[in-house]
């Protein structure tokens, strides 16, 4: 079993930067796959970023449109942590941020392909 323990949300203005952690815990090898989604209030939870692969030398990132430029997704495997480094805020950036873990392979911007999920870490962007 693998437990995901998200950190580093807050309040920022619009324009600003936060770095969100997920720290892994169990059975880390099984996460080839690290992504982040995000949750609005009455929306649904949508993919914003992810980072496959657990070498340097075969590391693939990939953004939705909505953060790409402005979110750089990373990892550090020997601290079993991930981080999404968030710039230039806008305030329809406001959600809740989950990461989120798997070992298959697939469409990694659906969440039925994860089998792991943090408990999710407020972000709120004021104007």
């Amino acid at each position: 079993q693998v437990q995901l323990v998200e950190s580093g949300g807050g309040l920022v203005q619009a324009g600003g930067s936060l770095r969100l952690s997920c720290v892994a815990s169990g059975r880390t090898f099984s996460i080839y796959t690290m992504s982040w989604f995000r949750q609005a209030p009455g929306k649904e939870r949508e993919f914003v970023a992810r980072i496959t692969g657990n070498t340097w030398s075969d590391r693939i990132t990939y953004y939705s449109d909505s953060v790409k430029g402005r979110f750089t997704v990373s990892r550090d495997n020997a601290k079993n942590t991930g981080y999404l480094q968030m710039s230039a805020l806008k305030p329809e950036d406001t959600a809740v941020y989950y990461c989120a873990g798997t070992a298959r392979s697939g469409d990694y911007m659906a969440t039925e392909m994860y089998d792991f999920w943090g408990q999710g870490t407020q972000v709120t962007v004021s104007s």
